[in-house]
């Protein structure tokens, strides 16, 4: 597959990124599940190929767009909307008193045409609606539309824009990401490379996830000097339509968009409990962090008892099933009783 001309503008070092590894797509529950207990990123090449979106995406902006208007169900999409002079990186103003883009509540139809008519100008305004679920905002897509993997019930979400840049993020659930028209670059670094990525502010964030202060086109290492091991662990997936990529949770990706009218269609879902771990960790800095240095490493010993050791899902053994409470197998009713006693024990703080 060729490279566009825009994807290698990163500078020399995202070229020579290692590139993620390439596999046919599993055709049973086991194949695919074993993909995911590797937890590596993959690229499934011409997974959705046969899908119309694609066919109608190689037809040109106009009629990919008039094929698009036949799912609007009414229902208005978040957009981010930024100036040209963004090129299309959206992120923080220099002040960190906001974002360098707008938002708002736009139909359907006014997005197609507005991105229509950017197609025409030399230099675009960037224009990106994300995340919308196809049940809610597409009725019809996803008859029209099967994703040939075994995700249980993630909803299918569309992303609809022209040229644009996410920056580095995780998010806490499994994706397969699938590219129905224009063209993507991914680039992806393992989770234990936070403290490399310079990660910005948890609870000012620009689609909720926190996400790296670095620039991947134009890193600064004076002011960020460890993203140099960062560089070294990366990898790098260019993906055409069709083309989707498996990434797994945790994992930090940015996501370079390319085309006049470009989308790509994601699944989300998470193995386990629905709950964000996240939370906890945000509950942990309160809670934990700042304690004297004897008593976090006391803290420590108990998260590897109760959370994180090999064993802890056995911490309990040695009472009566019925006494074991919230240190239970998973099951629904522990879950709630959880949350339950969570409810109570922050209640009273």
């Amino acid at each position: 597959m060729t490279q566009d001309p825009g994807t290698s503008i990163a500078g020399d070092w995202v070229a020579q990124a290692a590139p993620v590894a390439e596999r046919v797509a599993p055709t049973t529950l086991e194949g695919f599940l074993a993909l995911v207990d590797e937890a590596r990123p993959v690229v499934m090449r011409g997974l959705i190929a046969h899908w119309p979106v694609v066919a109608a995406g190689r037809q040109g902006v106009g009629a990919l767009a008039d094929y698009l208007r036949r799912y609007d169900g009414g229902r208005p999409l978040g957009l981010m909307a930024g100036d040209p002079s963004i090129g299309g990186r959206f992120f923080y103003r220099d002040d960190f008193s906001g974002f360098n883009f707008e938002r708002a509540q736009i139909p359907l139809p006014l997005l197609l045409e507005a991105l229509v008519d950017a197609a025409q100008q030399p230099v675009p305004p960037a224009l990106y609606a994300g995340a919308s679920t196809a049940a809610e905002h597409f009725p019809g897509w996803t008859r029209d539309h099967v994703l040939p993997l075994p995700v249980g019930d993630a909803q299918a979400r569309l992303w609809i824009g022209n040229g644009s840049r996410v920056s580095a993020h995780y998010d806490m659930a499994s994706n397969i990401a699938a590219v129905a028209a224009g063209r993507r670059r991914v680039v992806l670094f393992p989770p234990e490379q936070a403290e490399n990525l310079y990660v910005g502010p948890l609870d000012m964030t620009m689609a909720g996830q926190p996400t790296s202060m670095v620039d991947l086109e134009k890193p600064d290492s004076i002011r960020f000097p460890r993203f140099v091991h960062a560089q070294a662990a990366a990898q790098v997936a260019q993906l055409g339509p069709g083309d989707a990529i498996y990434i797994p949770a945790k994992w930090w990706h940015e996501i370079r968009a390319e085309g006049p009218l470009n989308l790509l269609v994601n699944y989300w879902w998470t193995r386990g409990t629905p709950d964000a771990p996240f939370a906890a960790l945000i509950h942990a800095i309160l809670a934990v962090r700042d304690r004297p240095a004897a008593e976090r490493a006391a803290l420590r010993d108990w998260f590897d008892l109760y959370v994180f050791g090999e064993q802890a899902g056995r911490v309990a053994d040695h009472l009566p099933t019925a006494a074991r409470g919230i240190l239970g197998p998973p099951s629904p009713e522990r879950d709630e009783r959880i949350r339950g006693f969570l409810r109570r024990i922050l209640g009273a703080t």
